[in-house]
């Protein structure tokens, strides 16, 4: 049984320098999760199947991505899906995966197939002009009282018009224009971190959405930046900030989440 205090401290147990925005974003979601990870530094006992696959994706998009910036031809079907598995191998060996209900490793590696066809076939294997940063690290201070904002940039394309930032996401279904506008705010993040990168250049932002379906798709949707939505999302982030720092931590039951949190454990021996 994990060891788990009644009273959460407001100090991580590994102090850092720096909050992301996927960080604030788990707080939201449930404040007692982020005590976990983030203060206790608990590690997590597994991983959805799910959340795997699409970290997989990730890890065989990036090694597709590293060839065409080294002025490699494009992986064929076979060296992406080894890629794949590698990213998928390199997880079992640190955390177990827990399979969802009509799941297994041959569903799995059915899906994987189909999604790295869809990949190759699609606009954002073929990135439009050059690339100039994959998986990129940037941090910054931006909002004051807080520590540096971290964030990890999937693709970074560069042409004469305009610096271009994608965020690879998979998703369960297709997204629609207003999905991902409504979705944009850590992208805006992203714009405010890059936007010294090439001084004066514009900066366009989109999403490269994966469905892991029957047929996958791949489709790149664009998001306006917006300054106010900026300041408003700063708001957000220092009054989220305030409230981890003041020691507010509490269970957020949902339906939808807790089945599947890694922490479920600790929670039900949690007593505030």
């Amino acid at each position: 049984m994990i060891a788990v205090s009644n009273q959460p401290r407001a100090a991580p147990v590994v102090q850092r320098d720096y909050v992301s925005f996927s960080a604030i974003s788990s707080y939201q979601q449930c404040p007692l999760r982020y005590y976990f990870r983030y203060i206790e530094g608990l590690e997590e006992p597994f991983v959805s199947a799910s959340l795997a696959l699409g970290g997989a994706v990730h890890g065989a998009a990036e090694y597709h991505f590293n060839q065409i910036m080294m002025g490699n031809s494009p992986p064929d079907h076979d060296t992406l899906l080894d890629a794949f598995w590698d990213d998928w191998k390199s997880r079992t060996e640190t955390v177990d995966i827990r399979f969802g209900k009509q799941e297994d490793i041959d569903t799995i590696a059915k899906t994987a197939d189909r999604i790295i066809a869809a990949f190759r076939e699609s606009d954002i294997a073929k990135p439009n002009g050059n690339i100039v940063g994959i998986e990129e690290e940037l941090r910054k201070e931006l909002i004051p009282g807080m520590p540096d904002i971290l964030g990890r940039i999937d693709l970074i394309t560069e042409t004469d018009e305009a610096l271009t930032i994608t965020d690879l996401k998979t998703a369960r279904t297709r997204w629609s224009a207003e999905q991902a506008e409504r979705s944009g705010e850590q992208l805006m993040l992203y714009a405010a971190l890059a936007k010294d990168l090439i001084p004066g250049k514009p900066i366009r932002l989109e999403f490269a959405v994966v469905t892991k379906t029957a047929k996958p798709t791949v489709e790149t949707l664009p998001v306006m930046f917006n300054q106010q939505r900026v300041e408003r999302t700063k708001t957000v982030m220092q009054r989220v900030w305030q409230s981890i720092q003041d020691g507010h931590f509490f269970p957020s039951p949902s339906p939808m989440s807790c089945p599947s949190c890694p922490f479920r454990g600790p929670c039900d021996a949690w007593q505030g």
